[in-house]
């Protein structure tokens, strides 16, 4: 499971910006050194979408997409966090060299190459939002605005939204 999480990241986050695990190895030889007791990075990629029917009338749809990167340094007692919406080779570097920066008393240290840590995944990488295309769920909402209002003959307005 770990492989295919490592393989989801790659092509999720890494392949998308032209990068690979020798920038991310550069990118932790700019954040670990002298001073730097850890270091790690953090990825983040989400997709949010949105659909609402007010009787029988798609009134909204959205979708959204928020990805970045967030690094950690520990020196210490010390910690250092950067972050950025931008997962390109030198933002990754800017960010790592903010976080080291906590640190700028020397003293030899040596750094580690990039580990791939045997995490087990927790949850499962499926994206419901490719579950289903934009008119199956319209569709749905629609049969539950119709479902309701041939429940009751009092129901005067159906709102339904799908997130």
């Amino acid at each position: 499971m770990t492989d295919n999480a490592l393989t989801l990241a790659e092509t999720r986050l890494l392949l998308p910006s032209g990068l690979d695990a020798g920038h991310l190895d550069r990118t932790f030889g700019a954040l670990l050194g002298p001073g730097i007791d850890f270091g790690d990075l953090y990825f983040q990629h989400s997709r949010r979408e949105s659909w609402s029917v007010e009787d029988g009338i798609v009134k909204d749809g959205a979708h959204s997409i928020e990805q970045g990167v967030g690094v950690r340094a520990i020196a210490g007692e010390k910690t250092g966090f950067a972050y950025s919406d931008d997962i390109q080779r030198e933002t990754l570097l800017e960010a790592a060299q903010s976080a080291r920066a906590i640190s700028r008393d020397g003293g030899a240290q040596s750094t580690r190459a990039l580990v791939r840590g045997n995490g087990r995944a927790l949850y499962p990488a499926t994206d419901p939002i490719d579950d289903m295309d934009s008119a199956t769920k319209v569709d749905l909402l629609r049969r539950i605005d119709q479902y309701v209002r041939a429940a009751d003959p009092r129901v005067k307005q159906v709102m339904v939204s799908l997130s």
